[in-house]
């Protein structure tokens, strides 16, 4: 038996009109499996990495790394889930598809009072900043923080842990709108990149002290400038690259700009194992049940429509999280 299913699939690397909308068969899961219809796709920046080719994977290839829907369809040797459990998933390739096979192993049930659009909007993006915040650096309300893209969708969502912790947060958006839309959410002091230098802002908003970190996910642009942001023995966190890959950093610069740290973290690594993933997403989960995070979910795009959807995230048209519906 198989099931009819459409997917996005890339045969070759470039911009968004290589996603190509497909049709496939699918098979009946295999044990330790389950078949799952997508309600939402989450889009998130890594997708246009795997699309160009700036991360690489072998082609033909699906693209895709989260979302949330239903099971349909359950293998043998799978316990813990039922046909219509509500689950997400998280760094999985191939989620633009309207249906898939997945391990049960990496599904996370979705507590009742969160809404299915909400968990496909935040596993990545929310378990990305859990594990910045929370075990990468461990921040507190003794510490100053510096986020870049603070009104995008892992910036929005930071920004609220990092409040509801104490900590102060300067952020960097690009036009007035996100700026507000920033401070709507709590960022203490949001700098224009586009109309200020964000080095010089940030050294006199700390009145020269600089920050404790930088979380920066735009990568080749803001990297060696940011390095002057910090306090001695500060630590630069590069969790993303959407301007680019970062260029080599000599370590003795950074020694000389005050012994400070770098590293350059991915959630494939922090949430690899089950205990992880459970610890990562449950954190998540209860930070939107106690209302210290409110998403900002887009859902203006069908799964069909990818391919705008792709080129407006790029564009720097979009503010919060996308997600797209399954709309087959």
């Amino acid at each position: 038996m198989s099931t009819q299913i459409k997917k996005i699939q890339i045969e070759e690397n470039g911009g968004p009109e290589k996603m190509l909308w497909k049709n496939f068969d699918l098979p009946d899961p295999e044990a330790g499996q389950v078949t799952i219809k997508h309600s939402y796709i989450g889009l998130n920046y890594i997708d246009t990495y795997h699309r160009s080719g700036l991360y690489p994977l072998p082609l033909p290839s699906g693209l895709g790394m989260e979302a949330s829907g239903q099971i349909i369809s359950i293998g043998n040797s799978v316990s813990g889930l039922n046909i219509g459990d509500r689950i997400s998933y998280v760094m999985e390739l191939g989620s633009y598809a309207t249906h898939r096979n997945i391990s049960a192993e990496r599904l996370v049930k979705i507590p009742n009072n969160i809404k299915e659009s909400e968990a496909a909007a935040s596993m990545l993006k929310g378990m990305t900043v859990e594990y910045l915040v929370e075990r990468l650096f461990k921040v507190s309300q003794s510490h100053t923080v510096l986020f870049h893209a603070i009104a995008g969708g892992v910036g929005l969502i930071a920004c609220q842990w990092l409040k509801s912790i104490g900590a102060f947060v300067i952020g960097t958006a690009g036009s007035e709108e996100k700026a507000e839309l920033a401070k709507k959410y709590g960022c203490d002091e949001v700098i224009l990149y586009k109309k200020e230098n964000f080095v010089e802002k940030v050294n006199d908003i700390t009145k020269g002290k600089g920050v404790d970190v930088v979380y920066d996910g735009v990568g080749k642009d803001t990297v060696i400038k940011g390095l002057d942001c910090l306090k001695p023995r500060g630590m630069m966190v590069v969790f993303g690259n959407s301007s680019g890959n970062c260029p080599p950093i000599d370590p003795g610069t950074l020694a000389a700009k005050g012994s400070l740290y770098f590293t350059r973290p991915t959630l494939m690594t922090y949430g690899a194992n089950r205990d992880d993933l459970l610890h990562s997403s449950s954190r998540v989960f209860n930070m939107i049940e106690e209302n210290k995070i409110n998403l900002t979910i887009n859902t203006d795009y069908k799964l069909s429509e990818v391919v705008k959807a792709h080129g407006d995230l790029e564009s720097r048209k979009t503010v919060g999280s996308i997600v797209m519906i399954n709309d087959y």
